[in-house]
């Protein structure tokens, strides 16, 4: 299952576009539990693709012990590579979409909307020489 994340200097996609928000180590990277990792031959720091119904991305893996084994977490308000993205500093750090995760027939039971929590998607890790790059499903 996917959940999202939030980052301290990331409350709204617009903080990626600020070089001083955006110093330090990689902010959009893949939580994913040391026994899923494991059993898919998956190493912190190694590109993964993480696939749904409605399509796939290639985001770096970072192995934590604070995910639980059947979940995977990446952070919302990412991707920034799309074509007409203007924002040369968030276009420089791009990272993935949620959004081209997120399943429309997925909905939450009480509002009817579209789920950002708990999407079925499967982990593998990807080919040799892949990076990170959001990509619609085929």
């Amino acid at each position: 299952e996917l959940i999202g994340r939030r980052h301290l200097r990331s409350n709204n996609s617009w903080m990626h576009n600020s070089e001083r928000l955006t110093k330090g180590p990689r902010a959009c990277t893949a939580l994913i539990a040391p026994k899923d990792a494991s059993s898919r031959g998956i190493k912190d720091g190694d590109t993964i693709t993480i696939r749904s119904r409605v399509g796939e991305v290639r985001i770096v893996a970072e192995v934590s012990d604070e995910m639980r084994a059947g979940v995977v977490s990446i952070p919302h308000g990412w991707g920034h590579a799309g074509e007409g993205v203007e924002l040369r500093v968030a276009k420089s750090r791009a990272g993935v979409s949620v959004n081209d995760l997120t399943d429309e027939r997925f909905l939450d039971a009480l509002t009817g909307t579209a789920s950002f929590s708990g999407v079925r998607v499967h982990v593998s890790k990807a080919p040799a020489g892949a990076t990170d790059v959001a990509q619609g499903a085929e």
